[in-house]
């Protein structure tokens, strides 16, 4: 393994790979979901928050369920909608309680999470639809969460990130919802999986370059669907006019460079970008909180870069904001 991988990481690497247990790669979609409460304990002791409600919402083919987190404070609140990682198979919203509790203590956000239907049982673009009328709930519900409704926004980790772009270039062509922003947080954005740190990350550190193609073999119906952009964001040809965007990639991630190069993307297009790099960390670093103390310094992060673009997005219109080596706050941005 490469140093210097994070030693907090590195302690719960090597706590897993003493746990042992079959490869993503080699393992069924039951086999590979029967390992995922473990992410409960990472995640660390969930947070309070002000209230939390269950409840199912329709969706285009079945009800959905959906937990809504709301903080502190009188409102109308700003709205996270948050799809969660794993591939667009594993884990449901009980494994990302943690932080998206957390998220909402510090984004001062209403965040809204849904258990999409998941592959290989329901193929892409199922996930995409359940995640959009989610969205579109939301803000047709405001009233009811105390949201307001123009200042709703989505977001998710890996395959979730893939989902909340996805939707965001879905709404701007095909009539909304309106999206205030996107947060993506090691997004999964090209099926060609053709970037070096798919290579240089393949093995040693969590998420394997042979998983990931599981998991899109997971989610597509056919090797074709990759082409689509509301599969791989990436072969999106105009990013212009979409949502504010924040892109987090982790150092020792095989998703690190297609995470970079579609915010440079974005960027490029003229999307006010925050984008940061954490040195050290590996892929689903935003569900260890329990146990590596970067993983709690990233929400911290993400809940000011919310309140960032809330607050002056105009004003980072153009710009490209890069973590600082180690982590820490953007440098000043780049043109």
């Amino acid at each position: 393994m490469k140093l210097p991988v994070d030693p907090q990481v590195l302690a719960l690497l090597d706590m897993m790979a003493e746990a042992g247990g079959k490869p993503i790669g080699d393992a069924t979609a039951a086999e590979a979901r029967a390992g995922a409460w473990e992410w409960e304990k990472y995640a660390g002791v969930p947070e309070p928050v002000a209230q939390v409600v269950n409840r199912f919402i329709p969706g285009p083919t079945a009800d959905l369920p959906i937990r809504i987190y709301t903080p502190e404070g009188r409102g109308p609140f700003p709205a996270l909608v948050m799809f969660h990682g794993s591939g667009w198979v594993i884990s449901n919203i009980d494994h990302a309680d943690a932080p998206h509790r957390a998220l909402a203590n510090r984004s001062g956000c209403v965040v809204v999470a849904v258990n999409y239907q998941k592959a290989p049982e329901h193929k892409f673009p199922v996930a995409l639809d359940d995640c959009h009328a989610t969205a579109q709930w939301v803000i047709r519900n405001a009233a009811l969460l105390n949201v307001d409704p123009a200042c709703v926004g989505v977001g998710g980790d890996s395959a979730g990130g893939n989902l909340a772009t996805a939707l965001c270039i879905r709404s701007r062509d095909h009539g909304g919802p309106p999206l205030a922003f996107q947060l993506l947080i090691y997004p999964a954005t090209d099926h060609s999986l053709a970037y070096p740190s798919m290579v240089e990350n393949a093995e040693g550190y969590l998420l394997t370059s042979a998983a990931i193609r599981w998991f899109w073999a997971q989610y597509l119906e056919r090797p074709e669907d990759g082409l689509n952009p509301l599969a791989s964001p990436m072969l999106c040809k105009d990013l212009s006019g979409l949502p504010p965007a924040i892109v987090v990639t982790a150092e020792f991630d095989p998703l690190r460079d297609e995470g970079e190069a579609y915010a440079d993307r974005l960027a490029a297009a003229g999307v006010p970008t925050i984008k940061r790099r954490y040195d050290g960390m590996v892929h689903a670093f935003f569900w260890m909180s329990g146990c590596v103390q970067r993983s709690r310094q990233l929400i911290d992060d993400l809940g000011a870069d919310i309140r960032t673009l809330l607050g002056t997005s105009e004003a980072l219109t153009g710009h490209n904001y890069h973590q600082v080596p180690g982590g820490g706050g953007p440098q000043e941005p780049t043109h």
